[in-house]
């Protein structure tokens, strides 16, 4: 049963940081909005005075430099970025670790997210489950730990009077985690709840169905917990998941807020210094067979929905290709701008064919991107969604894109840049990411400046490249045999049929 906090002190400190918070998000509207002053006073942003009419408003390029953090590596490994903020007596404290559910024994899928969910559940050596719950909620702080495919993360927000408090319980959970059996129990009843229910939305299950059809089931990128496979998991592995996969050597760890450089790192090599090195699995990801990826596929989930829920795409290049710039680009003006894209003005705006509707370029340096064309439509208009996909495609491909199409996608992505870069916490982040994907610290200023210099050749020729007919795979949710009859003219259809989640 948990311990009875004092109501008045817990409901003091949630009204400090209640005050605090709200004053921090009223000073960033006004921060936001001196930006936008001095940007106008610096580089002269101005349209014609002359001119009504927003759309022949012109604006210089927004230049930006984002201060940068200290970098501190302690001796058993752990890399540090620090970033001083003294606006408020606030303290936040993120860390990304080198694991993920791209190292779950294919017998036991889920075992790296139930990890990470327990490790900050259940408890630790020192402290049972509730007493950290009560702890942090006297402190006022908030602390997460989770595990996603690539890596793990874990967070923690706390007044910068509770300091030592915080980052102790912090580092306990890190460390030595209690996996307390209750509290696994629960996970894993948790756990089989959410795959009961899973087949209940279809814009859900069109993109986890998406994912097999472009990776195969067994991909890490695609393969899903089981009742099965969540049954076979134990408090012991996942003990043994955390203590093959979370070293001090394989940690980022991002501090910003309120403290002097000094006592912070005294702080943090009392509550890490004694923890020694280990081994920490390099992130490999498999790559996709070729045979798998080169040809086109159609397939349809029999599901009774008010709408058809389409995916159109195929596998895609990395984030570090050289044409990565130009796809993302031609990705924009063709369906990823929204408003002002070429699949929302056509097939939404001037043909009424769907609701929502764009497109989709999701890279990483680890594995194989996904590039996808999405719609909700009716069953009836569904055959003429995927031609009109197919024939913007296919112009993306074969015609250049407007000067204007072109100046505005560029000028979105790089006046965009600034808001990149909103806080503290959001500059250490971005440094964290860069180094944890092995890519420089200049990366996206990089990419700012391979947008500028795009022209519409590079577009097309990046479109011709990569954007393939022949390889898309078409995937519907929706009523069943009609749905496979609407499909037909795009090749052999094929139903997938969903096993009952029991």
């Amino acid at each position: 049963m948990r311990r009875v906090v004092r109501e008045a002190d817990l409901v003091k400190r949630e009204g400090e940081r209640g005050i605090l918070m709200r004053n921090a998000m009223g000073r960033m509207s006004c921060l936001a909005m001196v930006l936008m002053l001095l940007l106008q006073a610096t580089v002269g942003w101005a349209a014609d005075p002359t001119s009504n009419d927003p759309r022949t408003m012109r604006f210089p390029t927004v230049e930006f430099s984002p201060p940068d953090a200290e970098r501190v590596v302690l001796e058993n490994g752990m890399v540090v970025y620090l970033l001083e903020d003294h606006e408020l007596p606030l303290v936040t404290i993120n860390a990304t670790l080198q694991t993920g559910s791209w190292l779950d024994p294919a017998d036991k899928v889920g075992l790296a997210g139930m990890t990470g969910a327990v490790m900050r559940t259940g408890g630790s050596v020192g402290m049972s489950p509730d007493e950290v719950d009560d702890e942090l909620e006297q402190l006022a702080a908030s602390l997460s730990i989770g595990f996603a495919k690539e890596s793990g993360s874990a967070s923690l927000d706390v007044l910068k009077k509770d300091l030592k408090r915080g980052l102790q319980i912090f580092a306990d959970l890190l460390r030595r985690p209690a996996f307390e059996q209750g509290r696994v129990e629960l996970a894993k009843l948790q756990a089989l709840e959410g795959i009961r229910r899973r087949q209940d939305s279809p814009g859900s299950l069109v993109g986890r169905e998406f994912a097999k059809l472009l990776y195969g089931p067994t991909h890490p990128s695609a393969r899903e917990t089981s009742v099965r496979s969540i049954d076979a998991i134990t408090r012991e592995d996942l003990v043994a998941f955390h203590q093959r996969t979370v070293h001090p050597n394989g940690i980022i760890l991002g501090v910003t807020g309120d403290f002097e450089k000094a006592d912070m790192l005294a702080l943090l090599r009392d509550a890490f210094g004694d923890w020694a090195k280990g081994n920490v699995p390099a992130v490999t990801i498999p790559a996709v067979s070729e045979t798998d990826v080169k040809t086109g596929l159609v397939r349809f989930v029999n599901k009774d929905t008010s709408q058809t829920h389409l995916r159109v795409g195929h596998l895609t290049i990395k984030e570090t290709d050289p044409d990565y710039v130009a796809v993302a680009i031609a990705n924009d003006i063709l369906g990823g701008s929204s408003f002002r894209s070429r699949l929302f003005n056509d097939v939404r705006t001037k043909r009424g064919l769907a609701y929502s509707v764009g497109s989709g370029l999701r890279a990483s340096v680890y594995d194989e991107g996904v590039w996808l064309m999405r719609a909700e439509t009716k069953l009836s208009s569904t055959q003429e969604v995927v031609n009109r996909f197919v024939a913007n495609m296919e112009r993306m491909r074969n015609e250049s894109v407007t000067d204007t199409e072109l100046e505005e996608a560029k000028e979105a992505y790089v006046n965009s840049f600034v808001f990149s870069f909103t806080s503290a916490s959001s500059i250490v982040g971005r440094l964290m990411d860069l180094e944890y994907d092995g890519l420089p610290k200049d990366w996206l200023q990089q990419i700012r400046d391979k947008v500028v210099k795009l022209t519409k050749e590079d577009i097309q020729r990046a479109a011709k490249a990569h954007f393939n007919p022949e390889r898309l795979r078409i995937l519907a949710v929706g009523s069943g045999e009609a749905l496979s009859k609407v499909l037909a003219s795009f090749g052999e259809v094929k139903e997938i049929t969903l096993v009952p989640e029991s």
